[in-house]
């Protein structure tokens, strides 16, 4: 009997530690109590869920963006952010003045620079952007660096891989990042060949038990190319067959994705933040050279385009993606158009877009009609009734699954990305959206999105409401642990 007593004392002990530790840890409420009702209801395996899943890396970071070790180097190099941003911004034209809150946000918060003279070419699926992966890829002469969410090894990803063993046999250094987790299956086969190759590859934050391991909560979602210090690719779409739409394969799921081809000195963050990633998760540490980081004067002007990037994950102190979303759907005036495959937005994402509709401007969102994830799709939409209630559009994509991460405002400035709406999207995984200035650039992506609203069915506000109990029970239901989705 003692020693029962001695347990129900030590459990309770153990569920207020942690109890504490889950509201000393989260900044977000209405996650924390989702956390805090799993471990008081599930007793033990919530402790489990919590400690596998929930742990907040926010706050202790899972490793330092610092490369420049210099604090004096450091300063200079901030002072010239800084100074750059403002001269691109005082010359810059009506799309980034009427977004300069914007601007200075992602410049004081991530000190992330505003370029100018990049060019910007929008690739529309995989069928799109290998061709010129594979261009760009060949043309490399000093570096090429690769990172990825999912790397699979079928028809794309060994031509991708040949290309990558070709580079290496000429001298030009390959460096190659896969997630450990997304990545898994090319762990015994493909990564040893690279290896073998001279290519230098390494998994970010390694999976030791898939099972176990907290750390698959907190993955690198970024699909990122740098070439040279000169071209880079970032968007959706991973290196995997799925994303090619092909004629000849009917039975296939037809991908919609969305991809961005950028050069000029605005894809120098991005090659930071590979760097960053690099240093975290490889045997070698890089420093910043002339090679990376070509002179932005020395670069050849391809384009007019003002890009920015922004980044977030366990390795920033805030949120920078989500507030860079918020800002800008705060800022438009006139319309917002935002593709998403998994929209969990949170309340903050939530009441913006319903402010942004009850005040006047045009929001329009496209989602999937049919997801991978039930659960991820039923608690999508559950926010629905709240955003219809307030006049907001919501298309359904129905010719096949909607991969795209996108936002357009007043047409205007452009955002493409890796980052979904959602929890995960915003607290958990590394993620990077570029942000285009541009309204030649903002008006080719909205008349991307119009295009795609004519395989999409519009959500009928009054047959939403008449949909059947049951499923309403069902959404909502999977809306209360979407904070943990």
């Amino acid at each position: 009997m003692n020693w029962l007593l001695a347990l129900e004392i030590l459990y309770a002990a153990a569920l207020i530690f942690v109890c504490l530790r889950i509201i000393f840890d989260g900044r977000n409420n209405t996650k924390s109590l989702a956390y805090i009702l799993l471990v008081i209801f599930i007793p033990l395996l919530g402790m489990f869920f919590y400690f596998s899943f929930g742990i907040n890396y926010r706050k202790r970071k899972i490793y330092s963006k610092k490369i420049i070790q210099n604090a004096d180097m450091a300063r200079r190099l901030r002072e010239t952010i800084y100074s750059h941003s403002q001269q691109v911004l005082d010359k810059g034209g009506q799309a980034v003045q009427s977004n300069k809150e914007l601007a200075y946000l992602l410049l004081r918060d991530n000190m992330s620079a505003l370029t100018d003279n990049n060019d910007v070419k929008l690739l529309i699926n995989g069928e799109n952007k290998f061709p010129e992966v594979l261009k760009a890829i060949e043309e490399a002469r000093d570096h090429i660096h690769i990172q990825y969410y999912i790397y699979e090894e079928n028809g794309i990803g060994k031509k991708v891989e040949q290309a990558l063993i070709r580079k290496a046999a000429e001298g030009v250094i390959v460096r190659f990042i896969y997630d450990d987790f997304g990545s898994r299956s090319i762990r015994r086969k493909l990564v040893p060949r690279l290896i073998a190759a001279g290519i230098k590859a390494f998994p970010f934050n390694k999976v030791y038990f898939i099972a176990l391991a907290n750390r698959l909560n907190y993955r690198n979602h970024r699909k990122l190319i740098v070439i040279d210090g000169r071209v880079a690719f970032i968007g959706g779409i991973n290196i995997s067959d799925r994303y090619i739409n092909e004629e000849s394969d009917r039975k296939k799921t037809y991908w919609r994705d969305t991809h961005l081809r950028i050069e000029g000195p605005g894809i120098q963050y991005l090659q930071y933040l590979f760097l960053c990633d690099w240093n975290f998760c490889a045997s070698e540490k890089l420093e910043p050279t002339p090679a990376f980081f070509p002179d932005p004067l020395s670069l050849p002007v391809k384009g007019n385009k003002i890009v920015q990037i922004a980044a977030s994950g366990p390795d920033s102190d805030m949120p920078t993606i989500l507030f860079s979303l918020l800002q800008a759907i705060n800022l438009a005036t006139e319309e917002i158009l935002i593709t998403t495959p998994y929209f969990i937005p949170g309340e903050s994402l939530l009441d913006a877009l319903i402010v942004a509709s009850l005040s006047g401007v045009s929001v329009k969102l496209l989602a999937p009609g049919h997801s991978d994830s039930k659960l991820v799709n039923a608690a999508a939409k559950s926010y629905y009734d709240d955003l219809l209630r307030a006049g907001v559009e919501i298309y359904l994509y129905t010719k096949g699954f909607v991969h795209a991460k996108t936002l357009v405002a007043d047409g205007k400035i452009g955002i493409v990305g890796t980052a979904n709406m959602d929890y995960r999207s915003f607290d958990l995984n590394f993620e990077v959206n570029a942000i285009v200035y541009d309204k030649s650039f903002a008006n080719e992506l909205r008349d991307v999105f119009y295009s795609d609203l004519k395989d999409a069915e519009r959500i009928d506000r009054g047959a939403w409401g008449r949909r059947p109990i049951l499923s309403q029970l069902l959404e909502k239901s999977a809306r209360l642990v979407s904070p943990l989705l």
